[in-house]
């Protein structure tokens, strides 16, 4: 409705091309003001104050999400670490058995040959 009043106004007063040009103009600046006044409304309704406290929530959250990021990207790391720490302790445990087992049964084999020499 606005405009076609600002439309109806602009052609009344100004005939012609030439009122057709300074209708443009004066509508861009029509435009231009409007936009400032509700500009101006925002920012009475939201205070820069304000909007500095939600930018510095958001960058705060970001950090806090980059935070998070590096602290699991650290803790899957020490995690990984930790895992290989484990399974090279078992292979040891493995191989030490492993080598006492053939301990044993090098004891067992010499225990049989000494009860055979005795019993000659």
């Amino acid at each position: 409705m606005n405009r076609s009043l600002l439309a109806l106004f602009f052609c009344a007063l100004l005939p012609g091309q030439m009122g057709l040009a300074r209708a443009d103009n004066l509508d861009n600046i029509l435009n231009d003001t409007v936009n400032s006044i509700s500009q101006a409304i925002n920012d009475a309704y939201t205070p820069a104050d304000e909007r500095y406290d939600d930018d510095r929530r958001r960058n705060d959250e970001d950090r806090r999400d980059d935070e998070d990021y590096r602290r699991s990207d650290e803790a899957r790391r020490q995690y990984e670490d930790r895992r290989r720490q484990l399974e090279d302790r078992r292979r040891q445990l493995d191989d030490r058995q492993r080598q006492l087992d053939d301990d044993r049964r090098q004891l067992e084999r010499e225990a049989r040959r000494l009860e055979e020499e005795y019993d000659r």
